[in-house]
């Protein structure tokens, strides 16, 4: 399985600075999304922090581990990577006052040939595109989520309601951090959309999903994405991560197509 990765991010039509993070490394297929939070550009600092820890710490270990290392050993690395990129930002929001009460939140994927390796934090996504069908594939740390799954409220009600941005978790603000990990096979052909909130709260799933679907490249959809988002008001950073699982082509020696192999 090869991966194309692409990336795009913007302020949004009402905010001055970007609070939001992300970063690839395409040797290891590493993706990294973070949505900073809290002070004066201090949720700017939280996601830097956040992405480019992640990227160093859990980029080296792939590369040593190399390709072969199984599910178990990726989840334990990045569980132990992430611990340590929240004490960093944790550390940081306490020696220096601009930076309190700041943090981030976190979407980390992992794709080794067909597997992905895919932890968050908070409310930033994670879909994918498999043929026809668009799913949410990570499940929002948030208050409404929780309401959600009490049924206190329906889905629909959520789409409205006030309380869209208030997370139950995110990295650095606590001492610990719980990150949800999950493995999930990969197909051929499948695409995966890493996301703010910037563009989920914007861009319902349905507008994602037919953007997704068009016939046109990755890079034009991640470039449409933030369009649509800031069609629709553009209230808050947009970034998004796309990744698109492709067949390997096999290279037959010479040897073995004369033999017709």
């Amino acid at each position: 399985m090869i991966y194309e990765i692409c990336t795009q991010t913007d302020p949004g039509l009402a905010r001055d600075n970007n609070e939001d993070a992300v970063a690839f490394d395409a040797l290891t297929r590493l993706c990294i999304l973070a949505d900073g939070m809290g002070g004066y550009n201090a949720g700017e600092i939280a996601s830097g922090m956040a992405a480019a820890f992640i990227k160093s710490e859990m980029g080296r270990w792939l590369s040593q581990a190399g390709r072969h290392a199984n599910g178990k050993e990726v989840r334990r690395a990045m569980e132990i990577c992430v611990e340590n990129a929240n004490h960093s930002i944790f550390n940081a929001a306490n020696s220096n006052p601009q930076y309190t009460g700041m943090g981030t939140t976190l979407v980390v994927g992992v794709f080794q040939d067909e597997r992905l390796m895919l932890g968050h934090i908070g409310d930033s996504r994670c879909y994918r595109l498999r043929g026809t069908e668009f799913q949410q594939i990570t499940k929002d740390h948030s208050l409404l989520q929780e309401q959600i799954d009490a049924g206190l409220i329906t889905p629909e009600q959520a789409l409205t309601s006030l309380n869209k941005n208030l997370v139950t978790r995110a990295l650095g603000v606590e001492d610990t951090v719980m990150l949800e990990v999950n493995e999930h096979r990969v197909e051929t052909g499948d695409v995966y959309v890493m996301c703010s909130d910037g563009l989920s709260d914007m861009v319902n799933d349905a507008a994602i999903a037919g953007i997704m679907s068009a016939n046109s490249s990755l890079e034009q959809k991640a470039r449409q994405l933030i369009v649509a988002a800031n069609e629709a008001g553009g209230r808050d950073n947009i970034s998004v991560v796309l990744v698109q699982a492709k067949q390997a082509s096999v290279k037959r020696g010479l040897l073995s197509r004369m033999l017709g192999k």
